[in-house]
C-alpha cells in the first residue's frame, strides 16, 4: 500500500469539498495549520528541556571543602646507603 497517486488525490479533494463545502475548507486548513504549529512548538520545547537537563548533568559545581594538595612527581631519591640493602656495601665490624 503506497502513497495515493494524482487521480486519487483529486477524488479525495472532491469528496472533502462536497462534504464540508467551499466556505469551511479554509477554516479547516487554518485549524490544521495551527495544530501542526503547536505540535512543532511542543516538540521543540521538549528537546530544549532535554538539552538543558544534559548540560546540568555534565556541568557540576566543584565540591566545597578542603582543597587537596597536588602530588609532586615522584623522583628517585638517594636514600641512606645503610638503609637500602640494594646499594649498601656490606658492613665491616
Amino acid at each position: 500500500m503506497g502513497l495515493p497517486g494524482g487521480f486519487e488525490l483529486v477524488i479525495i479533494f472532491l469528496v472533502i469539498l462536497l462534504v464540508f463545502g467551499a466556505k469551511r475548507i479554509p477554516e479547516i486548513a487554518r485549524g490544521v495549520g495551527k495544530g501542526i504549529r503547536e505540535f512543532k512548538d511542543a516538540t521543540s520545547e521538549i528537546k530544549r528541556e532535554i538539552d538543558v537537563e544534559d548540560r546540568r548533568e555534565s556541568i557540576r559545581p566543584p565540591k566545597q571543602g578542603q582543597p587537596t594538595p597536588r602530588e609532586e612527581p615522584r623522583q628517585e631519591r638517594q636514600s641512606d646507603p645503610e638503609a637500602s640493602s640494594d646499594t649498601a656495601e656490606p658492613r665491616q665490624g
